[in-house]
């Protein structure tokens, strides 16, 4: 027997010999003829030749426009009940989720007889909810056409239950949070953008969901009864055509296969999350080389939103909980929020938008106490790391969203939006999707987005980290010139020092949730009181405590300085890289912090070079060096090296 070679994987290469084992190969075999052979008995047993007259009869024509109209009517109400217990589900936490979600998957695996009796027990005239029905509404479901939808609905929507909650939970929040903070309702944003992003998941839901309402026959005819006209489908009529005229129930059993084998065929594996294969035909542009660059002189502000052009909102806010910190700015103030990773940054910005209960924000813009009010409502627009740009939508409807959410008509908006477009070099593309946008062009036109909506509060998490150099230096004048006439207060988390003295009025140094530095650039620049900024800034930043007559260093070693400080004193000390000088052998002289180590990795920066020097004496050193001198030196990687630092370039900032 030859040994089955497995499929390649859909959209790459296969393996080159790989085989299914026969351990495996075999009994995959058998199930697939397992599987097969009732289908190929329903065709081998059809009797072609009287296939027409089987199917036109009229108890089959009316049995097939029954079991339509239970089937689209059992769809209709899978769709209004089960797409919020979809969305229940997958985005709410509630104390018996776990059960709710169990009472879903329950008709799934309960025998259709079964369920029937509980519709009956339900529902019937003698059920509980039955005689209340009757006797208020005058409603009998049993032996009723509308009792076959309920048995059908009953059986069915667990499909488009569990299909759609699947879809949900692999979205990403951010796309709802971002709309949110644009001004679009929870409402608004559900029929805008969660359900036009679920919309493929929803569809094989409700395709499924439809096919097996098409099918049902257990629960119909416990619940409903078999009667001919009112509650007999498809299904009851090839059970009675068995005992009569089995050749006309084969033709009609060959009908409802071959309606089931299209649907299943039409989804071709995405209830299962499986993908199609099929390429993607939007092209993504290499890079943001081709575009024009913003227009420098139009400082003109367009847009309308949720702050009217010249108001004022002046921020106050006390967080508490993950961050523990107190905020106070002017109206126009820019604040770049800096930090180490898992310091806070983003979670201070989903407080101030109330998007976290890891932290909350009591928060005042102007004269609004705002903490109270959902995302919404909140006048605050957020830019995420991803930019979280719509899917559905082009560039320039994405941008428009944050106006039409506040009330601005549609031609309107979509003038401001092309403007801001404009203005951010990306005008050009207002007619494409994010697939057909690089990745710096979709991150401009999410901060085109943000700024249309003119907010209150402007949060903008890393907005220019996706762009080259060039487009950043354009797109920072841009928002610098925006920011300039802003008349609320934006907080923008970075980790370029660049960005931080550019366009920042003040930097708060976050570390651990707290606030450890809120002071101009400037003073930041010069006196940095956290190692992770004297790092970003370039330094060399070595913590520790005064003892003697320099630190004693929490990675180990000893620092001599210039000035004593109080025995005990906690110190970071900054050493600039062009202060640390490098030498093949011990150097004597003036210097009196000396060590030995080992030179681990060169890297250019400009026209210099910068030289890290592991050592055992001492934390790690950063030393920054002419090309000519590393080559007089024959720096390598491995190269044992001496380095060495004079007292009075060392400064210190007590902690």
């Amino acid at each position: 027997m030859r040994r089955l070679r497995t499929p390649a994987p859909a959209g790459g290469p296969r393996a080159p010999g790989s085989r299914a084992p026969l351990a495996l190969a075999v009994p995959a075999l058998i199930a697939v003829a397992f599987l097969l052979l009732p289908l190929v008995g329903i065709l081998a047993r059809t009797t072609w030749s009287e296939l027409g007259t089987h199917l036109t009869s009229p108890g089959v024509l009316e049995a097939l426009r029954l079991s339509l109209l239970v089937s689209f009517c059992a769809l209709g109400l899978a769709l209004l009940l089960g797409v919020p217990l979809a969305w229940l589900l997958a985005r709410v936490s509630f104390p018996g989720k776990a059960l709710v979600r169990s009472l879903v998957l329950l008709p799934m695996v309960l025998p259709p007889t079964v369920g029937g009796v509980a519709l009956l027990l339900g529902f019937g005239r003698r059920g509980l909810l039955g005689p209340w029905l009757e006797g208020t509404f005058g409603i009998v479901l049993p032996f009723h056409t509308s009792g076959a939808v309920v048995a059908a609905t009953f059986v069915a929507m667990p499909f488009l239950v569990i299909s759609l909650e699947g879809t949900l939970a692999g979205l990403r929040t951010s796309y709802e949070e971002t709309a949110a903070s644009l001004g679009a309702s929870p409402v608004r944003v559900f029929c805008t953008v969660t359900l036009p992003m679920v919309a493929p998941g929803l569809a094989a839901g409700a395709a499924l969901t439809w096919a097996r309402a098409l099918g049902e026959f257990g629960a119909t005819i416990t619940f409903a009864g078999n009667l001919p006209g009112a509650t007999q489908t498809l299904p009851l009529e090839v059970y009675l055509l068995l005992q009569d005229s089995p050749e006309a129930a084969t033709s009609v059993s060959l009908l409802l296969l071959v309606i089931a084998m299209a649907v299943l065929i039409c989804l071709r594996g995405r209830w299962t999350g499986a993908t199609t294969g099929r390429p993607a035909r939007a092209v993504r542009p290499a890079d943001d080389t081709a575009l024009p660059a913003p227009p420098a002189t139009d400082t003109a502000e367009p847009g309308t939103g949720s702050a009217a052009p010249g108001e004022r909102w002046p921020l106050h806010a006390e967080v508490t909980g993950f961050n523990q910190l107190t905020l106070d700015a002017g109206p126009g103030t820019t604040i770049a929020v800096v930090g180490p990773n898992g310091a806070g940054k983003t979670t201070l910005l989903r407080a101030l938008l109330g998007l976290t209960p890891r932290a909350r924000a009591a928060l005042r813009l102007g004269d609004t106490d705002v903490g109270a009010l959902p995302p919404h409502r909140r006048g605050v627009a957020w830019v995420p790391q991803d930019g979280a740009l719509f899917p559905h939508l082009t560039a320039l409807t994405n941008t428009a969203y944050g106006l039409r959410a506040h009330g601005t008509p549609r031609a309107e908006a979509r003038r401001t939006a092309q403007q801001w477009l404009d203005r951010l070099g990306v005008g050009p593309l207002a007619h494409r999707r994010p697939a057909q946008l690089s990745g710096g062009q979709a991150q401009r036109v999410a901060l085109a987005r943000a700024l249309a909506a003119r907010p209150r509060l402007l949060l903008l998490d890393e907005p220019l980290a996706a762009l080259d150099q060039t487009t950043r230096a354009h797109v920072r004048h841009t928002l610098r010139a925006h920011l300039a006439a802003f008349g609320g207060v934006c907080l923008l988390v970075t980790h370029d020092p660049v960005e931080a003295v550019s366009l920042a009025d003040r930097v708060l140094v976050l570390d651990d949730g707290r606030a450890l530095q809120d002071a101009p650039p400037a003073e930041v620049t010069r006196h940095p009181r956290s190692p992770w900024v004297a790092r970003m800034l370039g330094r060399n930043a070595w913590p520790g405590t005064a003892a003697g007559d320099g630190l004693a260093l929490a990675d180990g070693g000893r620092l001599v300085l210039a000035d004593r400080l109080p025995e005990g004193v906690r110190a970071l000390a900054i050493i600039a890289p062009e202060a640390v000088s490098v030498h093949l052998d011990k150097p004597a002289g003036s210097p009196r912090n000396v060590w030995p180590g080992t030179v681990r990795e060169i890297t250019s920066a400009g026209s210099r070079l910068r030289v890290l020097v592991t050592s055992d004496r001492a934390p790690d050193l950063v030393a920054e060096i002419t090309p000519s001198a590393a080559l007089e030196l024959g720096l390598a990687d491995g190269v044992s090296v001496w380095t060495s630092v004079k007292a009075t370039e060392v400064s210190v900032v007590t902690l």
